[in-house]
């Protein structure tokens, strides 16, 4: 932005401001001016303003500056709107007891603009929105303000948001923590509008007062400064309807241009923590996007209690329509999403896709075309398998109907940031459709994830209509896998687990460094399988979603070796040679095997193990939240597995990593993963606290063709054309041929010929692969051994190792 001393009128966001004084200096000590403020706020509206919009906004404005530690400047605090407010600022009204206040609301980036032409630092909200029409909301999350006395500082502040996390997780509640930008730390976690504010605010008192009481050393959750030496305040009270907090992305009023930052828990365990600056954030921001999206997901312009007809009406008088909200959080130059100018022709078209969104957290987007837009929920674990599980469903803005082919990875900073795979799509067969109850049966695609038609119902359990608002996902119609009448009493009563597995970051020595405490592991070469009991009944379920207890019965033995009623676990299922090293080529006979009588003949000649490394839940109680440490005592106090038994805890690794390496690679083994000790199970994710090394590179690739077999080969194929996932398509890395044995060419080849098509489904390939290549729909997944990467980026020399059915395409990665 040009730097200027005269004013000028600007276009933001579609309206027309005034802005002045550009040069002027507002944080002397770092030489920050208005049009740096201006320009921060410009660039982080995309992520702060769905953690402002409509909520009252309070004030602090330093109009001279900060100043600095000689000569502070001073400070007005403002709550109601001054004379001369442009009258595009939206804004609501509260009440007092013998006058009104007038509010503005955050809900563009041209209030923000506003806001920082007039020296307004720092924007303060409360917990609770209004609605579009100005009637007062319950609080919408909760907040705990971390607040370090004298001699103490953010280390402290970090150890009892630890503390203070491990007791929401409890409540069914996922904090997370922004640095203040001051001197602590600020816990938010989303609430779903069923409590007043005075019922949050007893909630947080008693959850202040319980660290009290359990680390009285540590924690003070009163506010009496003669008590806060050496302690954290654990601060509650800005709950009350009647408080606010500094806004998540807020600059701060500091002598240096400090910003309340969202954060991760990973960084709060760093010992090099610090508040961070406006520029600092700006460049997480555009690498990671926002830390803090999941408290304020899907959240807009909050919808007012009249009905359905009644908002059409009142958006068709306002010159809006359905997609507004839409559109007002995508900026079309910058996201590849579609963003229409107008909502779709109304037919009575039935169509739904189902999308797999990798943004800060894995979840899924389920899309039900309806009055010309896609109707759409959020639902954090997917299309329940099992009519005993019930999912949340979180209804947000509606959608165009050009989303319902959309797939693409949305940029950094970019509302929704991450990648967009449709993971199932088709059309549904309509039962009911009401403002608080839909029944639908959805077909899907052959190769999607639905497999079946499955009909759903979703029903709203809070109050309010549209986005945000909670729905109940209920699958009415199981899809009961086939077990012989002796294995049915130990397979069906179990539903499927509810936790996805925690993934593991490829590294090498030097990324454990010297900061935490890593555990190690050997790393087993197996399928990984979330394990589920309930009495004596087993439930053994692969990454993707698939039941595969029937075709491993010896691993039922779990039920017998767990000293605990229920209890979810974490490992892999491998298979062994005659060394007793983990082979995947012995597995593949295993895998894949449907009827009964080629299941035992196979389990006869095959046998597999579990070994299990991890505890995710204990008689109902949920243990992710737990660290690392705890997680594998618990493990090993509740599997008592004898000599001989198919279950096995392996034990981790007594010594450093380079010996551990040494040690896995002289028995045979594929490599360690290092886990940090006080690290919490992060489902669904591949995370930096979880690190495999390798000794050798393997890879898992997408296979999209198959060329022609010669000699003993004839009948069958000489190579396949492998590829990996990218958001233009698949992309061509090469083709394998080595290390197939004549079993894996049948079988590979049994699995390659229902999937024919006539159409390439490479970016591109190089003509002398492409010359008698046979195509295949790019839907199996194969792993491969390779010695590195081509400068044009193929496999250098890879080898075949098996299929990975317990994979989907949308899993491949590089690594």
């Amino acid at each position: 932005m040009a730097k200027a001393s005269g004013s000028q009128l600007v276009g933001v966001a579609g309206h027309r401001l005034k802005i002045s004084n550009l040069d002027k200096v507002l944080y002397p000590e770092s030489g920050t001016t208005k049009a740096d403020v201006l320009g921060y706020y410009a660039a982080i509206a995309p992520v702060m303003l769905p953690h402002v919009i409509f909520r009252p906004a309070t004030r602090k404005r330093w109009v001279h500056g900060v100043g600095t530690p000689d000569a502070p400047g001073q400070t007005f605090f403002q709550k109601d709107l001054p004379a001369g407010t442009p009258d595009w600022v939206p804004r609501a009204d509260i009440p007092h007891s013998d006058h009104d206040n007038t509010y503005p609301l955050v809900n563009n980036a041209a209030v923000l603009a506003w806001l920082a032409q007039a020296a307004a630092l720092e924007i303060h909200v409360p917990q609770w929105r209004f609605t579009a029409d100005g009637a007062r909301r319950n609080p919408d999350r909760i907040v705990l303000d971390l607040d370090p006395g004298d001699g103490i500082g953010l280390a402290e502040c970090a150890e009892v948001a630890r503390l203070a996390r491990t007791i929401l997780m409890g409540m069914g509640l996922d904090p997370l923590p922004v640095t203040s930008g001051s001197k602590g730390i600020h816990l938010y976690a989303q609430l779903d509008e069923r409590q007043t504010s005075d019922q949050v605010s007893a909630v947080a008192r008693e959850l202040a007062r319980a660290l009290e009481a359990d680390h009285p050393d540590l924690v003070v959750s009163d506010m009496k400064k003669t008590l806060r030496t050496g302690k954290v305040l654990v601060d509650w009270s800005q709950n009350n309807g009647n408080k606010t907090t500094i806004a998540p992305y807020s600059l701060r009023g500091r002598f240096r241009p400090t910003v309340a930052a969202p954060r991760t828990w990973k960084e709060l365990s760093s010992p090099s923590l610090a508040q961070l600056e406006y520029d600092e954030v700006l460049t997480r921001v555009a690498k990671q996007g926002d830390a803090l999206a999941a408290i304020d997901a899907g959240v807009g312009p909050v919808p007012d209690a009249a009905t359905h007809g009644e908002r059409a009406t009142a958006a068709a008088a306002s010159g809006s329509d359905r997609l507004s909200e839409y559109r007002a959080k995508r900026d079309a130059a910058k996201t590849p999403e579609p963003v229409p100018d107008a909502v779709g022709t109304q037919t009575d078209g039935r169509s739904f896709v189902i999308q797999e969104h990798h943004a800060r957290r894995l979840h899924y987007d389920l899309r039900l075309e309806h009055d010309g837009v896609l109707v759409s929920w959020a639902v954090p674990k997917g299309v329940p398998a099992d009519p005993g599980r019930n999912h949340l469903a979180v209804q947000t803005e509606d959608h165009p109907l050009e989303y319902g082919v959309f797939e693409g990875t949305i940029p950094a900073g970019e509302y929704g940031a991450g990648t967009m795979r449709i993971w199932d799509s088709g059309s549904y067969e309509l039962e009911k459709w009401r403002d608080d109850e839909v029944i639908v049966t959805l077909t899907g695609s052959a190769a999607g994830g639905l497999g079946e038609p499955v009909r759903i119902a979703l029903i709203r359990t809070s109050a309010g209509d549209g986005a945000k608002s909670n729905w109940l996902l209920h699958r009415m119609k199981s899809t009961t896998p086939h077990y012989s009448p002796a294995a049915r009493r130990r397979y069906a009563p179990v539903p499927p687990a509810a936790h996805q597995a925690m993934l593991a970051r490829a590294g090498s020595l030097a990324d454990l460094g010297n900061g935490p405490e890593w555990a190690i592991e050997m790393k087993w070469d197996g399928i990984r399988a979330i394990a589920s009991i309930e009495g004596d009944s087993v439930r053994l379920m692969t990454r993707n979603g698939n039941d595969v207890t029937a075709a491993y019965p010896e691993l039922i033995a779990l039920s017998d070796v767990a000293h605990v009623r229920s209890g979810v676990f974490d490992g892999e299922i491998v298979a062994t040679d005659a060394a007793g090293r983990p082979d995947f080529g012995l597995l593949q006979e295993r895998m894949n095997l449907v009827k009964p009588g080629e299941i035992e003949a196979a389990r006869k000649r095959r046998p597999v193990r579990l070994f299990l490394f991890d505890v995710l839940e204990l008689d109902g109680e949920d243990l992710t939240a737990h660290t690392y440490s705890t997680r594998r005592t618990q493990l090993a106090k509740v599997i008592d597995a004898p000599r001989g038994s198919p279950i096995a805890v392996p034990d981790a690794f007594d010594g450093d990593a380079e010996s551990a390496i040494e040690f896995s690679r002289n028995l045979g083994l594929e490599g360690i993963v290092a886990k940090e000790t006080g690290s919490h199970y992060e489902e669904g994710r591949r995370s930096g606290v979880w690190i495999k090394i390798k000794h050798l590179s393997t890879q898992e690739v997408v296979i999209g063709g198959w060329r022609t077999g010669k000699g003993n080969r004839a009948g069958t194929f000489g190579s396949l054309l492998v590829g990996l996932p990218t958001p233009e398509g698949l992309r061509y890395v090469g083709r394998v041929g080595s290390g197939l044995r004549d079993q894996d060419l049948a079988r590979v080849m049994k699995r390659l010929e229902p999937l024919a098509q006539t159409e390439n489904p490479f970016i591109s390939v190089p003509r002398e692969d492409a010359g008698d290549a046979h195509w295949v729909a790019p839907t199996l997944v194969g792993e491969v051994e390779f010695s590195g990467w081509t400068r044009t980026g193929s496999l250098r020399h890879p080898t075949w190792r098996g299929i990975r059915s317990d994979k989907r395409p949308g899993d491949v990665v590089p690594e």
